[in-house]
């Protein structure tokens, strides 16, 4: 018997699929870079000789605005990739950086504050994934209740006030963790880019998150639970462990992101956080991951992140008023949000 021949006239449906979803995934660093020549050659027009957009100190700037959402947003890109949602960042983040600003000003210590930061963020991603598991509450209804609890105890922790340390108990590298332009001497320049050190910290942290998403058994779960949760299910997956652990990673990021916020600020201003999360959120969603989850990817919530910051960079150097900056930026969520309804019926076509 003859063995069955090999057709190699033209592309496999499987290796056609593939790259639209390899499309799919680079458009939001396409959609980044045609904002930025957009805003680069408008400035150049209007602003002449005095145009600035295309420069290093914006870059560090932008950089530097991106950090904060960006970590957080982080967090969020697992959480939405397993199909869920979390309206309760952007207090929970406000309530790291408060405790965090308690423990200083007490003078607890700099670790002791550090861990207490940290440890609150995965705290509250905790109960959420508690609270969404055991009471089969959806996410959105939950995570709009912990929003007001977190708020309420930034609230009691500082006493209805704004803290602020001694700035002695600061240390000086927590200064700086956000300044824009940072020290020379920080990091090996000139053989590495001059930017601030959490520019550098939320690189790793995006790297390391690409590296369990994607070759990791838990980052496949993940996935997994996002696309069908009850196939998950059926395949020996604790969905509900899954789900805890996922909100209490994203925690994780949360607590950094209050690290970052408090760094910036030098203080705990318990409704710092008040509307941060539609950025943290948008960041993902602009950056391609699917609101139905099963999909996201780390370089596109990173792209998403820049995109809202070079807006606002953008509009305001042109002179446009900040009402044009919001109107700009919810457009671009409708149409992320549209293209994303595309995206899923060609991908499943």
């Amino acid at each position: 018997m003859s063995e069955p021949s090999i057709t190699t006239s033209g592309p496999r449906p499987a290796a056609g699929k593939m790259l639209r979803v390899f499309a799919v995934q680079l458009s939001p660093l396409l959609a980044l870079l045609v904002v930025i020549v957009f805003f680069a050659v408008a400035d150049a027009r209007v602003n002449e000789e005095y145009a600035s957009f295309l420069s290093v100190d914006t870059a560090r700037m932008v950089a530097v605005n991106t950090i904060i959402v960006g970590t957080a947003a982080l967090g969020m890109l697992m959480i939405i990739v397993s199909g869920g949602i979390d309206l309760s960042a952007g207090t929970a983040l406000a309530f790291s950086a408060t405790v965090l600003a308690f423990c200083l000003k007490q003078e607890s210590g700099v670790v002791v504050a550090l861990f207490a930061a940290v440890g609150t963020g995965c705290l509250t991603g905790l109960l959420n994934g508690a609270l969404i598991s055991l009471l089969r509450v959806v996410p959105f209804i939950i995570t709009l209740g912990t929003m007001s609890v977190y708020l309420g105890f930034a609230k009691l922790i500082a006493d209805e006030t704004t803290i602020r340390p001694n700035l002695a108990s600061i240390p000086d590298w927590l200064k700086t963790l956000v300044t824009s332009p940072p020290d020379q001497e920080w990091l090996a320049y000139p053989l590495l880019p001059n930017f601030a050190p959490g520019v550098w910290l939320f690189l790793a942290l995006a790297g390391a998150l690409a590296f369990v998403l994607r070759s990791t058994v838990f980052g496949r779960y993940v996935f997994a639970v996002g696309s069908n949760e009850q196939t998950a299910r059926l395949c020996g997956i604790n969905v509900t462990a899954m789900k805890i652990a996922v909100y209490t990673l994203a925690g994780l990021f949360v607590g950094i992101a209050g690290i970052l916020q408090f760094a910036r600020l030098s203080n705990g201003n318990p409704t710092s956080g008040r509307g941060l999360e539609l950025s943290i959120i948008a960041a993902v969603v602009v950056g391609g991951a699917s609101l139905s989850g099963g999909r996201g990817s780390v370089l596109g919530t990173m792209a998403g992140a820049l995109l809202m910051v070079v807006i606002n960079v953008g509009c305001t150097a042109l002179g446009l008023r900040s009402a044009w900056q919001d109107v700009t930026l919810g457009t671009i969520i409708f149409v992320a949000a549209a293209f994303d309804q595309l995206r899923q019926r060609r991908l499943s076509g």
